[in-house]
């Protein structure tokens, strides 16, 4: 087998890495190419040097954009993570019934984010019309919706990655703990989380990069109204590329600022909880 393996693997790999190469590097470097012209289609490019990135750090909404989506995502990573940990304890007790709950519980992540934004901004809307207002005109409201959103959507998608954490701490650390005078806090803290800390390290990384990367929900729900006011940084690169004419070059640089971004925070996020990770 092993022969078979080391003689053939060229013919397994190469059609993969080639369709890699094809639909993801290649239009990559297309597109960062294009971040320094000026151009409406891939055929007319005008090199411009660095005026899209200009525009695209003067660019107030963009501005607004970022720091908005960067509350977005610490608020969303904390709120989705707490709840879904708790959910996690709470279903590894020995209760009747955990399977059905756990199915219950990730069931939204099934639906897709466009269908999810049009029900929920149909649900926000008939509570917040007997106060005369909707979540399309305030963008705390917006912000609020969105948190909502996501968080009933991935909750029960990390809920069962904590789970299968939880299932996989040794049953005697805890016994000894129990054993040494440990109480439920005590086990939790000084355990079961140091324990847990890869499948932490996981949910983090993708509830934050998740959180940065928002698109469907957020057109689907805002549309970034009040006047871009609840944009999303993937939704100002979507509206300045498709709804600005001439901008196509300062959308496309706006992707790979944003690019940058998010891989700069990832590997921030993995490096420092992966420091704290223990091995059992």
């Amino acid at each position: 087998m092993e022969k078979a393996i080391k003689r053939w693997w060229p013919v397994f790999v190469l059609p993969t890495f080639a369709a890699f190469c094809i639909g993801f590097i290649a239009p990559f470097i297309m597109g960062l190419g294009l971040s320094f012209c000026d151009f409406t289609t891939v055929a007319d490019a005008t090199f411009t040097g660095i005026d899209n990135y200009v525009k695209a750090f003067s660019d107030t909404v963009f501005q607004h954009a970022f720091w908005y989506t960067a509350l977005f995502a610490v608020a969303s990573l904390v709120v989705i993570n707490v709840v879904a940990f708790a959910f996690a304890l709470a279903l590894t007790k020995k209760l009747r019934g955990t399977n059905i709950f756990r199915t219950v519980f990730f069931m939204p992540n099934l639906i897709g984010g466009i269908v999810l934004g049009y029900i929920w901004q149909l649900i926000f809307n008939g509570v917040l019309a007997q106060y005369s207002t909707s979540i399309n005109l305030n963008e705390w409201y917006g912000f609020a919706g969105l948190i909502i959103l996501v968080a009933w959507q991935q909750i029960g998608y990390m809920m069962i990655i904590y789970i299968a954490g939880l299932q996989s701490i040794p049953g005697d650390v805890l016994e000894a703990a129990e054993i040494d005078g440990a109480g439920s806090w005590r086990r939790l803290f000084s355990v079961t989380i140091p324990m847990m800390m890869p499948s932490i390290t996981i949910c983090m990384f993708l509830s934050l990069t998740n959180g940065f990367k928002l698109f469907d929900q957020n057109l689907s729900l805002t549309a970034g109204e009040p006047a871009k006011m609840s944009e999303l940084l993937a939704l100002n690169i979507y509206n300045t590329f498709y709804g600005r004419t001439g901008w196509e070059g300062v959308g496309q640089a706006k992707a790979v600022i944003f690019f940058l971004l998010v891989v700069a925070i990832g590997l921030i996020q993995l490096r420092a909880t992966r420091s704290k990770e223990v091995q059992a």
